[in-house]
């Protein structure tokens, strides 16, 4: 049972119990190897939660499909008891909530049951998935290789079948890089498809939510919870444009095998599949390398005062802080294509969907990262395909390819732009069949 919805059937033909699944999870989360994966355990909540599911399942009188299911939370969100990190060793003597996030709290009033809140990087600023202080959770598929980030211990988490859903935020990629590194499903949602963000940001801008899992009808599972008044909107055609260009082309040859893989089993099906340039997505990338990006800056304008404090951050998250401190005065010229761009490439798909590889490498050795400027080239160029998506306000789902022995070979990445989440996830329920 690796999935929520298999779970669900268990559930329903009495096959397991909700206390079971969630002890097997609770212990799967307190295990040795499990602790760079979750910051906070709750034992506690997820046991009162799940005997209460079972109490409703004998009664008849279910919340949701998935009541009964394990779920973990990236630890931005507000999880009432606990201490809210943000993956930082300046978090840990915080208050606890006293509350939970609303969408922790619209989980649990789905009857969804809640293990504990996974790690990150730290403030969510990073694609690589690192972090000194609460540990790097080991990719999955090659221990000796970044997770992804920033929702590292989400990606983890649902790859080694700890819980088959977990919640993370994506903001340049945080959710669709580390889903394609470790092999699994990552959902970027349009921002706002949720309500007003209710996470600690990184940017108020391009902040959005994200759900992890094994399979697409699992994430429109718990999208219908989170967005409840928005099903029956799926109606898409199988029409794709992959941009030509670095988005292709720049990419190393085992994701250039994995993505060629695919696109000929997506033709093969009867899809529409065409090759062709993006002049919204070269301008917004040659504005981007050319001033700056506005995660960088609000990212700055948000922790600049840790650069003076006595609270410890990471040294990679005080050079990228530091390196954005010079855009502020240039970034407006970001801020003011952002609109147009955004509706010249809605203009360009003209109703098909973008597909393009994920990521452009495979997920970085550890080892060749300690040098400090092969860090941060990994981190840029893990990110520059998914930041580039965020800026022109897209959802966004990577499906896994292919691995090769030399670990994940990346995903496959469909994008359409914001508003458009139903239309993406059918795509995505019908791709994944094929690829």
């Amino acid at each position: 049972m690796t999935t929520a919805t298999a779970m669900a059937q268990a559930l329903a033909t009495g096959d397991t119990t909700s206390a079971q699944l969630a002890a097997v999870a609770v212990d799967r989360a307190q295990q040795s190897d499990s602790t760079a994966v979750l910051v906070t355990v709750t034992a506690e909540r997820a046991g009162y939660q799940a005997r209460a599911a079972d109490r409703r399942r004998l009664r008849g009188t279910q919340r949701d499909r998935l009541d009964g299911v394990p779920i973990v939370w990236k630890d931005v969100f507000d999880i009432q008891g606990t201490v809210t990190t943000s993956g930082s060793a300046s978090h840990l003597h915080d208050e606890p909530a006293a509350v939970d996030s609303r969408l922790v709290r619209r989980a649990h009033d789905s009857g969804l049951v809640t293990i504990g809140k996974t790690n990150l990087s730290e403030f969510a600023f990073s694609g690589l998935g690192i972090n000194l202080r609460f540990g790097t959770p080991a990719n999955p598929v090659d221990s000796e290789r970044v997770p992804g980030g920033s929702s590292s211990g989400s990606a983890v988490a649902v790859a080694r079948g700890i819980v088959p859903l977990a919640v993370g935020t994506d903001t340049s990629g945080s959710v669709r890089v580390p889903a394609a590194y470790c092999g699994i499903i990552g959902y970027r949602a349009s921002p706002g498809r949720y309500g007003a963000n209710d996470f600690a940001p990184l940017s108020i801008t391009l902040d959005s939510t994200g759900i992890l899992a094994t399979s697409v009808n699992d994430i429109i599972a718990l999208d219908r919870i989170f967005a409840p008044n928005r099903r029956g909107e799926y109606a898409p055609t199988r029409r794709f444009v992959v941009p030509a260009g670095e988005w292709t082309e720049d990419v190393t040859p085992e994701i250039a095998a994995g993505f060629e893989a695919a696109l000929a089993e997506i033709r093969c099906a009867g899809a529409d599949v065409r090759t062709r340039d993006m002049a919204s997505l070269s301008a917004a990338q040659e504005l981007m390398d050319r001033v700056g990006t506005i995660v960088g800056v609000e990212a700055y304008r948000l922790h600049r005062h840790r650069l003076d404090s006595s609270l410890p951050i990471e040294p990679a998250t005080r050079r990228r802080l530091e390196s954005n401190s010079h855009t502020a005065d240039s970034i407006a010229l970001v801020y003011d294509g952002m609109s147009a761009l955004r509706a010249e490439f809605a203009a360009e798909l003209d109703g098909a969907t973008l597909l393009c590889p994920t990521v452009r490498h495979p997920p970085p050795r550890l080892a060749d990262l300690r040098d400090p400027a092969d860090y941060d080239s990994a981190n840029a160029t893990t990110l520059r395909t998914t930041m580039v998506l965020s800026y022109l306000g897209t959802c966004g789902i990577t499906l896994p390819v292919a691995t090769s022995a030399s670990g994940p070979a990346g995903g496959l990445l469909l994008s359409l732009p914001s508003g458009r989440d139903g239309d993406l996830l059918a795509h995505a329920e019908w791709a994944r069949r094929i690829v």
